[in-house]
């Protein structure tokens, strides 16, 4: 009889990606993937390892499943992903937890899962420089999803001093492109509307064989190609990456969607090479300027954190006046928390007092709200091809959607459904919404 498996993803687009990846080693060595934890055999938690509160969602999970565990005698729990990596033998300490393993030991799964039947815990943590899991078409859970991500690098090479993913992902290495078109024209058949490429440094993309040489602008307008009726997203970018070429070949394809997400973490120069950032203010603005001048109507959002070290007011306020500058339509905003590991646990002092942190970060929350409202008032009187994904949360007699530049569209339709792809004219906006009537083209 299948072992049957249920998987819980934590953090990033990529875990979502890897998970699919799991689901489809496991498939083929007679595990049957279930979607609720009550029918599971084993337990598996795809982790993150980015910031500090990720990490403690985990541990709260491990403790709900020890009281699992003693309810189900035989179930197995595993964790994966970037904390496996870099906290396997304190994860193995855990009485919930029987085998760890690492983003490059996924196909390794089966056998350790079925280890666990004769040892009473089992790990697998080595890196692998050649895997991409490249070829492995991921399972989906269901079939009415409309929009899947394909992981075309893994790992990262930039080694930015606040991060951890190179130490739990390894170097970048990129996928086959034949075997990226072979994924995105699969998930086209299975009736999916939109495809995200993703990787911790998507730009970087390169792949090399006896045929040709692909950088990231060649592989989008590839995969442009490939599916002419499918919308293309990609994150995450690095801003020194941002090519004009690339630019250009969003502004060429009209299913390549009009938006970018560009973190720029820090405006301040000091900061930017604190961090080893590769590249200046002057640099990121130059960039942002090429985006908005090419693709007037480009979405643009980024990731931003206060509280780095070395970060005193004066430099903070670098960070708001780029905020103010660029006008994002949107950004994730974090205040900084020490990642073990890392070149700047190791040496920087985290010398900006919590409180200060949490005051800069409210400032900076406060003034994209205010730019996040401006840039929908703006949208008041406009139309935008909206991609359906569902009902409404307040009310099933509305739905919701994206636009190409991923803000969301609230309104109301009948004989509609997920997948269509509509023309919604906005009438009101909040900071966080969208809200309009549908048009005819």
């Amino acid at each position: 009889m299948d072992k049957k498996v249920y998987i819980e993803t934590y953090g990033c687009q990529m875990n979502v990606a890897d998970s699919e990846t799991v689901l489809s080693i496991l498939k083929t060595k007679e595990f049957e993937p279930v979607v609720t934890i009550d029918n599971a055999d084993v337990v598996i938690l795809n982790t993150c390892s980015v910031r500090d509160n990720a990490e403690q969602k985990i541990w709260n999970r491990l403790d709900f499943l020890k009281g699992l565990k003693r309810r189900k005698k035989n179930l197995k729990v595993g964790i994966i992903g970037c904390m496996a990596q870099r906290t396997a033998d304190k994860l193995l300490e855990h009485i919930a937890v029987d085998f760890v393993a690492g983003p490059d030991a996924y196909r390794s799964l089966p056998d350790l899962i079925n280890e666990t039947d004769i040892e009473l815990k089992t790990h697998n943590t080595e890196f692998d420089i050649e895997e991409t899991y490249s070829g492995i078409v991921q399972y989906k859970q269901s079939d009415k999803e409309i929009s899947g991500f394909i992981p075309i690098t893994r790992g990262c090479n930039n080694f930015c001093s606040y991060c951890i993913v190179p130490y739990t992902r390894g170097r970048e290495r990129s996928s086959s492109y034949t075997d990226i078109i072979h994924e995105v024209k699969d998930l086209e058949e299975k009736g999916y509307k939109e495809v995200t490429l993703l990787g911790q440094n998507v730009n970087s993309y390169f792949y090399e064989d006896e045929y040709r040489k692909v950088d990231f602008p060649t592989l989008i307008q590839m995969v442009a190609d490939a599916v002419p009726n499918m919308r293309i997203r990609f994150t995450t970018s690095h801003p020194k990456d941002i090519s004009d070429d690339l630019i250009d070949t969003i502004a060429k394809y009209k299913n390549i969607c009009n938006h970018i997400h560009l973190p720029v973490q820090s405006g301040s120069n000091k900061v930017l090479k604190l961090m080893n950032r590769k590249y200046t203010r002057e640099w990121y603005l130059d960039r942002i300027n090429k985006i908005k001048e090419t693709i007037p109507n480009c979405g643009l959002s980024s990731d931003i954190f206060c509280g780095f070290s070395g970060e005193g007011e004066e430099e903070f306020q670098e960070t708001l006046s780029l905020m103010q500058e660029v006008e994002y339509d949107s950004a994730f905003m974090f205040k900084y928390s020490v990642r073990p590991g890392t070149a700047a646990a190791k040496k920087l002092e985290d010398d900006v007092p919590e409180e200060v942190k949490v005051e800069r970060l409210n400032r900076m929350i406060a003034l994209q709200n205010e730019t996040s409202l401006k840039s929908n008032k703006n949208d008041i009187g406009k139309t935008f091809e909206v991609l359906i994904e569902g009902f409404s949360k307040r009310s099933k007699e509305q739905l919701f959607g994206r636009t190409q530049q991923n803000k969301v569209v609230v309104f109301t339709a009948e004989g509609l459904s997920r997948g269509d792809i509509v023309f919604v004219e906005i009438t009101e906006v909040s900071s966080a919404t969208l809200k309009g009537k549908i048009v005819k083209p």
